[in-house]
């Protein structure tokens, strides 16, 4: 299923929780797994120095420093590694999403993992709670695969995948996610929830939405999902369609903390845009920022169309 994994780190403790998913998912389905790293920033002219990005100092780029920062590599991931089977260390110069997506085009990546974050901070911090990290937004958008995004310790990933939730709005954007959730589903054998939060917030500030309005919206969504996403099913019967009310952020994380889910699958954007342009919405970013579980990140059809 997902045969060449891409894990982009910063090499260091904090991207610890995802460096686990990562592996985990390599070692159960028996993925090759490239670890990447980018190190440093070339300098203007494409001399032989570059900036490290840790320590901000000027280097030469020459294959001592490479082999340096792969050992360090080694050394950080070293527990992971010793349980790997198909599994290489790679790291480059370079600004980080493009190297990561060029890595990721010339190896036919079919999942890239990455932390939702490369800061050192605290994650109680308002700016880190609200906004996610610029090079995860970057690769997220541009990606052609699936982008898995890890911002903590999963509780519930015991046997990678077992429960799925896959949130749509019905955007167009959200057709390339079920896709990939479905294919997901089948190809494992895990339960598949499919799930809407119509957003009841005050549309017109002149007018109160009654009870009778919300459920009413409630129904028709439910009736949409049915029509848009049953006929693609082809079979797979293990499957809920459920639709709450309430602030969509809000809803999809508790869903998934009740269905104990270890996989949220969200379309990356919801606005019917260029994929070029797209920039991450702001309801899968509220997502991903506090999800206890991973949340994959699909914004093209590449590589989730039906085989």
């Amino acid at each position: 299923m997902f045969d060449k994994i891409l894990f982009a780190t910063t090499a260091s403790p904090i991207c610890k929780d995802a460096a686990d998913v990562a592996f985990d998912l390599a070692k159960k389905y028996n993925s090759q797994l490239t670890v990447f790293h980018v190190f440093g920033l070339p300098t203007h002219g494409f001399s032989q120095f570059a900036v490290d990005l840790k320590t901000g100092e000027t280097e030469v780029h020459d294959d001592d420093w490479v082999e340096r920062v792969t050992a360090e590599m080694k050394t950080t991931f070293a527990d992971n590694l010793a349980e790997a089977e198909n599994c290489v260390v790679e790291a480059v110069v370079g600004a980080p999403h493009r190297e990561i997506l060029r890595a990721a085009r010339e190896k036919d990546i079919d999942l890239i993992v990455m932390g939702s974050h490369t800061r050192q901070e605290d994650t109680g911090a308002t700016r880190f709670r609200t906004v996610v990290g610029n090079t995860m937004q970057k690769v997220a958008k541009a990606a052609r695969c699936p982008v898995l995004i890890v911002s903590r310790p999963c509780q519930t990933c015991w046997w990678y995948f077992s429960n799925i939730v896959f949130g749509t709005d019905f955007s167009k954007a959200a057709q390339s996610a079920f896709k990939f959730a479905l294919q997901t589903a089948k190809q494992i054998g895990c339960k598949l929830y499919l799930f809407h939060a119509c957003d009841i917030g005050p549309t017109d500030p002149g007018k109160v939405r009654t009870q009778a309005d919300i459920e009413e919206k409630v129904t028709e969504a439910r009736k949409k999902m049915e029509e848009l996403y049953l006929p693609e099913m082809e079979g797979f019967d293990n499957y809920e369609i459920e639709v709450w009310e309430g602030t969509p952020y809000v809803e999809i994380l508790k869903y998934a903390r009740d269905k104990q889910a270890d996989l949220v699958v969200m379309a990356h954007h919801t606005r019917e845009i260029d994929p070029e342009k797209a920039v991450l919405g702001s309801t899968v970013e509220q997502v991903v920022l506090r999800s206890a579980c991973p949340v994959a990140s699909v914004n093209r059809p590449d590589k989730v169309a039906a085989s």
